[in-house]
């Protein structure tokens, strides 16, 4: 009995968490969405920062690149259709079309063969 109590009790606490939250989200997703969503990326020798962390973005908003790196590369967006971003040695922005399907992005170097971020597309 006091399991069924217990499994109960944290049912609802879930279910008023989550509904919490959705009600919350919702404003700001919709008017996050047309403004790109910005990350500061490093790039120096074979080190990248960030490093392979997700980042969330709502369906179709752009990613700004914000890019300091020592040298000319070009970056990978596995998203459909594929992107291809080149930049120069120093500082560049780069701008990753919207996405507009939901899932994970990975956003990498091929030439350091790093993730840079994984972007959450929702």
């Amino acid at each position: 009995m006091r399991r069924s109590l217990a499994a109960a009790a944290v049912v609802l606490a879930t279910l008023t968490f989550a509904s919490a939250c959705g009600s919350e989200d919702e404003p700001s997703s919709d008017s996050g969405s047309s403004d790109p969503k910005v990350i500061k990326v490093t790039i120096e020798g074979d080190t990248v920062s960030p490093n392979g962390e997700r980042v969330e973005v709502s369906t179709g908003q752009e990613v700004q690149l914000d890019l300091t790196a020592d040298d000319a590369g070009e970056i990978h967006v596995h998203s459909s259709p594929e992107q291809e971003l080149e930049y120069q040695a120093g500082e560049s922005t780069l701008t990753i079309k919207g996405i507009d399907q939901p899932g994970t992005v990975d956003v990498e170097s091929h030439a350091l063969e790093k993730v840079i971020v994984q972007l959450e597309v929702s």
